[in-house]
């Protein structure tokens, strides 16, 4: 049964690490630990009225270590509570981790469905994997049940790889996906039960083949507007052109499923954003019935300079999810975020750019909304100006259709650019979160999106627009200071 040591101890440990935490890169109105490391979302739900986000996180260091489960809710998706840490590895269930999972709504009572992660041999990377539950009907103090573990071992086929549950009711029938592999090939395998603590196998849901990794972590699997999405995070993916250049990926494959036959016939692999910094993507159905989905903003293996500062990884803004006519995924910001919107800064309309156009910022916590006309230009760039030569840099090639984001000269000096490309246009829509250390570009109301960690030493103090080889239409700009909520001084 579950001990209460094992949470104490990493909430005061976490109340002395915020003592020491240097302010310099925190964020102001993303989803972060109060201090040391996290990564992946979990459990993301709406549970009497909050919202409520539970995030993989070691509390007694900046770097990656035994994974607990930290919790901030929310009544808007914009201004968020900490609440106690929810889970802790202490029991023999999940004694070296409680690993990435998801939760649901059970009547009542909140039900956690979480990966217990065990070593065999540390030093060798060898270990076990299986699924667990915990409860909670407050939806702050969670009980591990006495049928852990749920699960107790992948099929016979598998590898030893087998964890990030996501689980979701149809009919009387809870329903869970695990990602898998099976000889280095990643798949999603799927469970059926009746109750959330007997798990039927069923079967393979999806597989992939040596293009598409070796293991497929944090799946989700979902309807949206009459199709079946399957989400997930390929390990091992190689890069190919301006396509998967981080070191792991998250994409979606679109198609029909047959819950009766378990077979989901789909489209190809897609990628769900270009930038540098975005991972682990989860999703929820809220009340507005709306598809929600949070990731990790960090990349495994990248440079994370908040580590210096003792805190180390934060989650994206919370987008809406939808199916455009041409059957891929749109994303934008969910519409309560223009309650951070704390001053307009400055504001354009319908200015002809020759060559440059400058607007005012002064600050490290911004929102810029811009449409660019591009019918006479070759080139149009937006870039953030800081002081001496920082710039983060967002420019648009109409030759080639394809925007580059360059945060090179943001803290980025290795390996500093994405590119997209987006469908043929006269115009190009932006909308810009900036907050300290990120950057979250939303491109053509969604068409595609760019998301990086940037690190620069001192506020933007504009916002410059430039047209190359001919004139560009400013449209509209607008920019405004967002608030901080959290207030970390």
């Amino acid at each position: 049964m579950l001990t209460t040591n094992g949470i104490q101890q990493a909430t005061e440990a976490v109340e002395q690490a915020k003592k020491k935490v240097n302010n310099r890169h925190r964020l102001g109105y993303h989803i972060m630990a109060p201090a040391n490391w996290i990564n992946d979302p979990n459990g993301l739900v709406q549970f009497k009225g909050e919202y409520h986000v539970f995030y993989q996180h070691h509390p007694y260091d900046e770097n990656w270590g035994p994974m607990h489960w930290g919790h901030v809710k929310s009544l808007d998706l914009v201004n968020w509570e900490h609440l106690p840490i929810a889970l802790a590895p202490e029991d023999a269930c999940d004694k070296d981790g409680c690993f990435s999972g998801s939760a649901v709504d059970n009547d009542g009572e909140l039900t956690l469905i979480y990966t217990g992660h065990h070593y065999i041999d540390k030093e060798r990377d060898l270990f076990y994997q299986n699924q667990n539950i915990a409860v909670s009907t407050d939806g702050v103090h969670f009980k591990k049940v006495v049928e852990n573990p749920v699960i107790e071992k992948p099929p016979a086929d598998s590898s030893h790889h087998f964890r990030d549950p996501k689980v979701w009711k149809r009919g009387r029938d809870w329903y869970m996906i695990v990602g898998n592999s099976k000889n280095n090939i990643g798949r999603v395998i799927l469970y059926r039960s009746p109750n959330l603590r007997n798990w039927e196998y069923i079967g393979v849901l999806a597989e992939g083949n040596e293009q598409l990794g070796y293991m497929w972590e944090c799946p989700d699997f979902f309807e949206l507007n009459g199709k079946h999405v399957l989400l997930m995070s390929p390990q091992g993916i190689k890069e190919a052109g301006d396509h998967f250049k981080n070191l792991f990926q998250t994409g979606y494959m679109i198609g029909e499923y047959e819950y009766d036959k378990n077979k989901f016939g789909h489209g190809e692999f897609i990628e769900l954003d270009y930038g540098h910094d975005f991972y682990a993507v989860q999703t929820f159905l809220d009340d507005k019935n709306r598809r929600i989905a949070i990731g990790w903003m960090d990349m495994w293996e990248s440079d994370m300079p908040t580590k210096k500062d003792g805190w180390c990884g934060a989650l994206t803004l919370p987008r809406e999810l939808t199916l455009s006519a041409d059957g891929k995924i749109k994303m934008v910001p969910v519409a309560e975020v223009t309650q951070l919107r704390e001053k307009k800064l400055s504001a354009i309309e319908n200015q002809t750019i020759t060559s440059s156009y400058e607007m005012g910022v002064q600050g490290s916590m911004f929102e810029v909304e811009a449409v660019l006309e591009v019918t006479n230009a070759e080139k149009v760039e937006l870039v953030l100006r800081g002081i001496e030569n920082e710039a983060t840099v967002l420019a648009y090639d109409k030759s080639t259709n394809k925007l580059r984001l360059d945060c090179s000269k943001s803290g980025k000096k290795k390996d500093g650019i994405r590119r997209v490309k987006l469908a043929a246009s006269d115009q190009l829509k932006l909308r810009i979160f900036v907050d300290r250390s990120s950057i979250e570009v939303f491109i053509n109301e969604g068409e595609a999106t760019m998301t990086s960690r940037i690190y620069p030493t001192e506020p933007y103090r504009s916002v410059e627009f430039t047209s190359c080889s001919g004139k560009s239409l400013l449209k509209k700009a607008t920019c405004w200071k967002l608030k901080d909520i959290w207030n970390e001084k």
